[in-house]
């Protein structure tokens, strides 16, 4: 019987909050375990292993990612959506970085529906943009490579220059619209 108010949810909340203060290096079921006031066995019954447990962290951290740039396009569109939606996964990264290190990057089982909705956040920007189909792959893999890129440098220490990080995501914004077709 599972314990009373511990869930796959409630277990993946857990492990967010270990990411959160300890990084993904500290994330294990026993650590998970720990923190929740069970024994490791007890997880078993909210998740398969701790490959699950990433998979269902992924699928959380795509959603609030999709939830943000959600957010950040209401109300705007064309180039001024893009935009918003860069800085709203901008400061994602930069608020969530251990989240966002520990979310998968690649496809696979069980992140299909969470990678589609992500996914969908750009090509609504796109769209309003006029880009779609192929134009629309091909710019959405750019925009999330550069944002990725430079959240993931920006969050590890990677930008030691005196110059502000904001100008310089600005100019990136800038440049990848500018760039778009």
């Amino acid at each position: 019987m599972p314990r009373a108010g511990l869930s796959a949810e409630a277990v993946v909340d857990v492990a967010l909050g270990l990411l959160d203060e300890q990084g993904p290096e500290a994330l294990t079921l026993a650590a998970v375990a720990g923190r929740a006031g069970v024994a490791t066995p007890s997880l078993y019954k909210h998740v398969r292993n701790l490959a699950e447990l990433k998979v269902l962290i992924s699928v959380r951290v795509m959603g609030e990612l999709a939830a943000r740039g959600e957010a950040a396009l209401l109300g705007r569109s064309g180039d001024d959506g893009v935009r918003a939606l860069l800085h709203a996964y901008r400061d994602y990264i930069r608020e969530h970085p251990h989240r966002y290190a520990a979310m998968a990057q690649q496809p696979g089982p069980g992140l299909a529906e969470a990678a589609e909705r992500l996914v969908g956040v750009f090509y609504a920007a796109l769209r309003s943009r006029g880009l779609e189909g192929s134009d629309a792959v091909h710019a959405t893999r750019c925009l999330r490579a550069a944002v990725h890129g430079f959240g993931v440098l920006e969050t590890s220490g990677g930008f030691g220059l005196p110059e502000k990080s904001d100008e310089s995501f600005a100019l990136l914004a800038e440049m990848i619209i500018n760039g778009l077709p």
